[in-house]
């Protein structure tokens, strides 16, 4: 999965693209490319991460242990975590909070092995201060090393509009900081993917990007993820990974644990030569009862990661 493809010289490039490959082999360089080479320099590189949000009613700390525990290499940030027994949530990192502070929290992530891809901004586009807070999100994540905010709301009542003025401001903003905000389905009017795409379609910015979550998909709108995605892909930059069943219970889970087909799911964003993190949101086994202490919490993660890499090193064998 974490197979990278050789590299071409510039040299060689040129040459290849003038019809000289032979020429490039004499001189050293790589031998013909292949369709399989090709199409190998094109696979999607799916980066597996565990979101802290499953640990919130246990320390951030004890999050970040367990998600590397359980095997991981990525961690993406929730929203907040209970630090006592007796206490109130305690924001991951609060809205206002320093790009220092960020920093200061990727570097807690990546001492102990885990690299953060992706962080929540805690608010809706449309939201009165929205544009403020996604502003300083982005710089948080770019002071941080952290690819990706995510945002999602509801564009009903003309926030249409509003969201693409917004995302046109950001977008530029978000580049300069070598993030991508994404935006993913959430119900009403940006329940499927397709809906998501087409506001970014007009936005028309590459700092503005789509997240897939096939679970909301499934859960706010009872509508099949598999055609949705096919709408979307190609703006597609990342997933919250969540599962869904509608039976026996109607109940958002862990992937593999609902009636969601992640190889189909998975295949139209198989070859596109991005960098695709993977968060999963949810890892819990539906009608069950949720774990009440972390070290449950560590074994539905590690079952959830061993899932995806199975799914993953399934559909970007080129087969299909």
């Amino acid at each position: 999965m974490k197979n990278k493809p050789r590299q071409l010289t510039r040299r060689s490039m040129l040459q290849i693209a003038s019809g000289g490959i032979a020429g490039a082999v004499l001189a050293g360089g790589l031998p013909a490319v292949t369709a399989a080479d090709s199409q190998e320099r094109n696979k999607t590189e799916f980066q597996i991460a565990c979101m802290t949000l499953p640990y919130s009613p246990f320390p951030l700390q004890r999050a970040l242990t367990g998600i590397k525990s359980a095997g991981y290499d990525f961690v993406a940030w929730g929203t907040s975590h209970r630090e006592t027994t007796d206490g109130k949530p305690t924001a991951v990192l609060a809205a206002d909070a320093s790009p220092e502070k960020a920093k200061e929290l990727a570097t807690q992530c990546r001492d102990l092995g885990l690299e953060p891809l992706m962080m929540f901004s805690t608010i809706y586009p449309e939201a009165e201060h929205g544009l403020e807070v996604l502003t300083h999100r982005l710089r948080q994540a770019g002071a941080a090393g952290v690819s990706q905010v995510l945002t999602f709301g509801h564009t009903k009542g003309g926030h249409r509009k509003l969201w693409i003025e917004r995302f046109k401001q950001l977008g530029p903003i978000a580049r300069d900081h070598g993030v991508l905000l994404v935006v993913k389905q959430h119900g009403g009017s940006t329940g499927t993917g397709q809906a998501c795409a087409e506001i970014i379609h007009e936005v028309d910015d590459p700092g503005v990007r789509v997240n897939y979550d096939a679970g909301n998909v499934m859960d706010y709108l009872d509508v099949d993820p598999i055609p949705d995605i096919q709408q979307c892909a190609d703006v597609v930059h990342s997933f919250c990974m969540k599962d869904h069943r509608n039976w026996p219970k109607d109940q958002d889970c862990g992937p593999g644990f609902g009636e969601i087909d992640h190889y189909r799911l998975l295949h139209p964003v198989a070859y596109t030569g991005r960098t695709m993190p993977l968060c999963c949101e949810n890892i819990f086994a539906p009608l069950v009862p949720r774990p009440n202490e972390p070290e449950g919490v560590d074994d539905l993660a590690r079952r959830v990661r061993e899932f995806l890499e199975t799914v993953v090193a399934g559909v970007t064998q080129g087969e299909g």
